[in-house]
């Protein structure tokens, strides 16, 4: 790991917080630090949250919406970040602290990190993966994709996000396509996953 690297982890409050390691089939193994995880290249129990709303409205999403209709929530992480900064991800990203369900992680998450509260979380989907960094940290996560929608106009922490964009299902699949390099690791996965199920 990079001295600056070891700094953005410093920096990271939740960086003493223990995450459920797992085996490739999301079996319980053990618990490590954010950090410690993060530097070994761990496997551990992570999640994404795909937040949606019908195409230029604030309402929750309608069952009878198509596809077409919906929008969804782009997070632009913060340049403070120890890795990924400024590069797009879906909606929220996090991981549950041990002990903890992967459904209440994100709903906690979503209001500390968007300032908003998630409604209707329901998980689509699993998936492995691993991405390492130039700065010697690696992503090393089993990663749980949930959907739902949200209660009022998102206020986010400015630690966590940068930006925030609603952006429709045929925008995101041109600029996933166009501009891969906009994206944090996971995200083209995730949204592709999500984008998919909703269609």
């Amino acid at each position: 790991m990079t001295a600056q690297a070891h700094e953005g982890l410093a920096g990271d409050p939740a960086r003493d917080d223990l995450l459920i390691l797992v085996d490739g089939l999301d079996r319980e193994v053990g618990t490590a630090t954010k950090a410690q995880a993060h530097a070994e290249g761990l496997l551990h129990r992570a999640f994404s949250v795909v937040l949606v709303r019908p195409a230029g409205g604030q309402a929750a999403p309608d069952a009878g919406d198509q596809p077409e209709q919906l929008e969804l929530l782009l997070a632009q992480r913060a340049a403070g970040k120890y890795h990924s900064s400024g590069l797009w991800a879906n909606s929220c990203c996090s991981h549950p602290r041990a002990g903890e369900t992967v459904l209440d992680a994100a709903y906690r998450r979503v209001h500390e990190e968007l300032g908003c509260e998630a409604t209707g979380l329901r998980e689509l989907c699993a998936f492995a993966y691993r991405a390492e960094f130039a700065d010697g940290l690696c992503e090393h996560e089993f990663d749980h994709v949930l959907v739902g929608a949200c209660s009022g106009e998102p206020a986010p922490d400015p630690s966590e996000v940068g930006a925030l964009r609603w952006v429709t299902l045929d925008d995101l699949a041109a600029e996933l396509a166009e501009q891969p390099g906009h994206f944090a690791a996971w995200a083209p996965m995730v949204l592709t996953l999500a984008m998919a199920q909703l269609a």
